[in-house]
């Protein structure tokens, strides 16, 4: 298996998700340089490079805050020092942003891989060159994979080698909250029934239908785990049955979401949703919380259909949701068809799925099948 060169716009310690769940996977056999944005934060321009486990390295570059005009000349040169240092010869490019693209289109590996995991143009304050990054990107690599459904039936005609992979899960891993009476101390004292949800909280996020919902029910609580990002602090709705925790490790999860009677997921019916493919959907549901969701394309196909979450739209839809699953109580039958579902994934076979495109396809296909030009 070639090294892993993986040019992300997220960072490693940021949230752990789809790049993370699969590059500690590459990294379990193979080199992994998980290449982040840069920081314009000192004098000399430099990267920071930090072992992680097993094989995987978080390199952060950092560049002097006058250099921001010529960033990529500073970061070229910086990459082609990281793979003399390293001696990376044999190698994969493994793409999560276009953006990264200008001062990596020199590089000679072995194959160019574009994970698109979100339609990175509809988000707020996305660059204006984006799309022209994009396209660029999609003219080299040898395989796209899309992070959802939806988002493959918007790119497939424009690759000759598209490959749908919808949000994944670690089901052992969030099983545990099924379980677990580990209550954790912010949680302890918020009074029942909770509703919770689980992610990062931005321009996805419906903040007016969370206060609404506040509002309807304030013998409810709502509760809010993951870290705010683009939404200011004065426009988060404050209620006093709406509780944010912050941002959690990974590895606390399950316990948080063990305090939960109902999982929510309240997104945003705009551009920025248009095509993504939550992952907390089947955590939630490894978790054995009901759902309540949002019409959001990728869970109301399968989830919604299959009865597995609760589709709703408005807030008096998520309160007699929410009152019906109260009503019901725990349901042996749904979460056997829960775990029938869960049961035809995971990230070990998403990976390995990946894995096997890569080196049948691309690295072992005849010459001559793949071109790239830009």
């Amino acid at each position: 298996m070639p090294d892993v060169l993986c040019f992300s716009h997220l960072r490693w310690d940021f949230v752990y998700q789809r790049p993370q769940h699969l590059l500690s996977r590459f990294a379990r056999e193979t080199r992994v340089f998980f290449i982040e944005e840069p920081i314009f934060d000192c004098d000399a321009a430099h990267f920071d490079v930090s072992k992680r486990e097993d094989d995987l390295h978080v390199v952060v570059p950092h560049i002097p805050p006058s250099a921001n005009g010529d960033a990529n000349g500073f970061l070229k040169s910086l990459l082609e020092k990281l793979l003399d240092d390293y001696h990376i010869t044999n190698y994969i490019s493994w793409y999560y942003t276009p953006q990264m693209l200008p001062w990596s289109r020199n590089l000679h590996p072995r194959a160019v891989v574009y994970d698109c995991m979100d339609e990175l143009s509809a988000f707020k304050f996305a660059p204006h060159d984006l799309l022209e990054n994009e396209r660029q990107l999609l003219g080299i690599a040898d395989l796209l994979f899309t992070g959802g459904q939806s988002l493959y039936e918007a790119k497939k005609d424009r690759h000759r080698r598209v490959f749908a992979f919808p949000s994944s899960i670690d089901r052992e891993h969030f099983a545990q909250a099924r379980t677990t009476t580990d209550e954790p101390d912010d949680q302890a004292n918020i009074p029942r029934p909770r509703l919770g949800f689980c992610g990062v909280i931005d321009e996805r996020f419906d903040i007016d239908l969370l206060a609404k919902m506040a509002e309807l029910r304030p013998e409810w609580s709502f509760v809010m785990v993951g870290p705010v990002v683009k939404i200011a602090e004065e426009d988060l709705p404050r209620r006093e049955n709406i509780y944010y925790l912050g941002g959690k490790n990974y590895k606390k999860l399950p316990a948080y979401l063990a305090g939960w009677d109902i999982a929510l997921m309240p997104f945003a019916l705009n551009e920025s949703t248009r095509f993504i493919s939550p992952t907390k959907t089947p955590e939630y549901l490894a978790a054995g919380k009901p759902v309540i969701s949002t019409p959001v394309r990728d869970v109301v196909r399968p989830y919604g259909e299959m009865r597995l979450v609760e589709i709703a739209s408005t807030a008096d839809e998520f309160v007699a949701a929410a009152n019906r699953i109260f009503l019901v109580g725990d349901s042996d039958y749904w979460l056997s068809r829960v775990d029938a579902f869960l049961s035809a994934t995971s990230w070990d076979k998403t990976f390995n799925e990946m894995k096997g495109l890569i080196m049948e396809q691309v690295i072992a296909g005849p010459p001559g099948v793949f071109t790239r030009a830009v």
